[in-house]
């Protein structure tokens, strides 16, 4: 009789039910070989003995762990909680688990983290590089362990592995468009890191869109910084101090423009009637604020469950030899008080 500090095994589901260990095994991973009513009877069994697979053991026997490593910059980031559940939600469905590592934007903590899930055997790895990522020698090392590696939302044309993002040019186009057609001429706009692509394409999208409307770009109108609350709340005060009057803002996240509402309500100024604001990324508080704010959806979840399927398929093809393959997601306008100028009525 075991005590309870004593864990059962496949041999005591064996012994149990008289068959072989590798009839149990192949019953607990739902092997097509073995009858229904073998398999009820092994998992019924199981259950009784309060039963719990090793499986660092099983890792080692099979060269499987059955767990995925996520690698995102900070979890309480909307953008990558959604994507973390679509990834969960994939993942689940094929038995296999998720191990969350928040990096903080730390170069060095996501280099850190990366040797980590390798020594841990993950079967593959899903990541968003923090801001501060300049060279991608760590990233590299996985794809050169032979383990599958898909980058998510920050994606690096560099590196040759599967990769999934918004459109993001698309997303700054229909944001500062949306702004030129409620009539904003003096449109500002909050960005972040140069070297990020994601970034990059947003500002490209809304330099394009002052083009198409004849509009010239000014350089002056462009805001730099971490994207956080308190750094659109300085932006918005830097630009007021301008000798040009700025009429609206698209900013590269929500959180940042949330902060622009808040300095612009301390100066006085009326939102929309004076300024007009649309962020990125459709987070909860988006709707919380006054008025509420207009934001371009990247169907983060969407992106979760691409990333999560190109891992399976990477891991379950059969030529080692195969092209990359990027996914890109088109993301949507969602237009609320705080950018709706032209029109009275309530949303």
């Amino acid at each position: 009789m075991k005590n309870e500090n004593e864990k059962s095994t496949i041999y005591d589901i064996a012994q149990q039910l008289r068959v072989a260990t590798s009839t149990v095994s192949r019953a607990l991973n739902d092997h097509p070989k073995i009858s229904t009513r073998t398999k009820s009877a092994v998992k019924r069994i199981a259950k009784q003995l309060n039963y719990q697979p090793n499986n660092i053991a099983a890792a080692l026997r099979n060269g499987r762990s059955k767990i995925i490593g996520v690698v995102i910059p900070r979890i309480d980031d909307s953008l990558f909680s959604l994507a973390v559940r679509g990834i969960e939600e994939v993942a689940n469905k094929s038995h296999y688990n998720v191990m969350i590592c928040q990096t903080h934007d730390s170069f060095e903590k996501e280099v850190e983290t990366v040797e980590v899930l390798l020594n841990s055997r993950v079967d593959g790895i899903i990541a968003s590089f923090s801001k501060n990522t300049m060279q991608f020698d760590h990233l590299l090392k996985i794809r050169q362990r032979g383990t599958p590696l898909i980058l998510f939302d920050r994606t690096e044309a560099s590196i040759p592995v599967n990769q999934v993002g918004s459109d993001d040019f698309l997303g700054g186009y229909r944001a500062t468009t949306h702004l030129i057609e409620q009539g904003y001429r003096s449109i500002a706009h909050f960005t972040s890191s140069a070297t990020i692509h994601t970034f990059q394409e947003r500002l490209r999208g809304y330099k394009q869109a002052l083009a198409d409307h004849g509009i010239r770009f000014d350089e002056s109108l462009v805001q730099n910084s971490n994207l956080l609350f308190e750094d659109g709340h300085q932006c918005i005060k830097k630009l007021l101090s301008l000798p040009r009057k700025v009429d609206a803002v698209f900013s590269a996240n929500a959180l940042s423009a949330m902060g622009a509402i808040q300095a612009l309500k301390e100066a006085g100024k009326k939102i929309p009637q004076e300024v007009g604001i649309v962020g990125f990324n459709d987070e909860v508080f988006t709707i919380m604020s006054t008025p509420q704010l207009s934001t371009i959806d990247q169907h983060n979840e969407l992106i979760g469950n691409a990333a999560a399927n190109l891992f399976l398929e990477e891991l379950n093809k059969e030529s080692v030899i195969s092209i990359p393959r990027q996914i890109v997601i088109e993301p949507h306008l969602i237009i609320r008080k705080s950018s709706l100028r032209m029109d009275n009525t309530e949303l």
